[in-house]
């Protein structure tokens, strides 16, 4: 079995999905999927960070890396690679997220997993949200953001992710007939989202659903 959370920015997903894994004893896929490309590509991602003044966002640490371990996705050699190729970055997080999957027993956050595995029968999918204010609260907190700034990257956030499951799956990002639990994290709070995803788990396992 596998789960999938999406998470609007600043609602704790990545809280909500660590205390997941670590209630069932799964392992946890955040951040770390670039450890696992990094792992493929046989490129240490601490190496791939150190290539940069500053630290490099996700995509911009992914493409260096695959650059090197898939080079036939590039035009260019890695090193002459100045901004991610969405198109291609998409295609290999897929596999990796597939590969993922079928190791089973894993939460995945983000990375477009729940529709990347929409087909699947043992993957619950859940999205984490919570109110505008609860987040622009959190984030402040969380990355030292002032109120503005807070709210843009919460704008920036929503949108690019609505476009990416646009462009890429033709999905409504913000439908919850794809996912199979919505959680407020602002009602329910971190551990209480937790928990009701644990409970589905669970349950499915006593059903026989692994």
């Amino acid at each position: 079995m596998i789960i999938t959370i999406s998470r609007q920015y600043g609602a704790g997903g990545s809280e909500v999905a660590r205390q997941v894994a670590a209630a069932l004893g799964w392992r946890l896929v955040d951040n770390e999927m670039i450890d696992r490309v990094s792992e493929r590509a046989g490129v240490p991602a601490e190496e791939v960070s150190r290539k940069e003044e500053r630290a490099p966002g996700f995509l911009e640490r992914l493409t260096r890396t695959l650059a090197r371990a898939v080079p036939e996705l590039f035009p260019r050699p890695a090193e002459t690679v100045p901004e991610p190729e969405e198109a291609a970055l998409v295609r290999v997080t897929e596999r990796v997220v597939a590969e993922l999957a079928a190791e089973g027993n894993v939460v995945v956050v983000g990375r477009g997993a729940a529709a990347v595995l929409r087909l699947r029968e043992d993957a619950l999918h859940v999205k984490v949200v919570a109110p505008r204010p609860f987040r622009i609260r959190a984030a402040m907190t969380r990355y030292g953001l002032d109120e503005t700034g807070a709210l843009r990257a919460l704008t920036e956030s929503d949108a690019d992710r609505t476009r990416y499951h646009r462009q890429y799956y033709g999905r409504d990002w913000n439908d919850p007939v794809h996912y199979h639990l919505v959680l407020n994290t602002d009602g329910l709070g971190y551990s209480g989202a937790a928990d009701v995803v644990v409970g589905v788990v669970r349950r499915a396992q006593e059903r026989g659903v692994s």
